[in-house]
């Protein structure tokens, strides 16, 4: 199922809102502040909006420096192994994300800009 981008921005609007709970978090302001729609928006134009969706929290939770793998992507998105490596191969064919070395097997990080 594909939507309109005013979906889209609608649906991940709302999914953010619901997961930004930072409490007395410290917020590091060193980070660089980086621009996840642009990034995602040309590589993923062909996703529906529930993978757009994966992917955002994908990149929320693990950034361009953390390595993760099946486990934690069935973990985080709530999906069945399939499910999760299906994902991981459509992001990896899209060249979203990339598999690492020395990690293990079936390890991934984001790509850089």
């Amino acid at each position: 199922m594909y939507g309109s981008a005013s979906e889209l921005r609608a649906t991940l609007e709302y999914d953010f809102s619901q997961e930004k709970d930072f409490g007395d978090a410290k917020v590091d302001i060193q980070d660089e502040k980086v621009d996840i729609e642009s990034v995602l928006s040309e590589k993923s134009s062909d996703f529906s909006v529930k993978t757009t969706v994966h992917n955002h929290r994908l990149f929320e939770k693990f950034g361009f420096d953390e390595v993760f793998g099946r486990s934690a992507v069935m973990e985080l998105l709530e999906l069945k192994s399939s499910g999760a490596s299906k994902l991981l191969a459509n992001l990896t064919q899209a060249e979203i994300i990339e598999p690492v070395s020395g990690h293990g097997k079936g390890k991934y990080k984001f790509k850089g800009m």
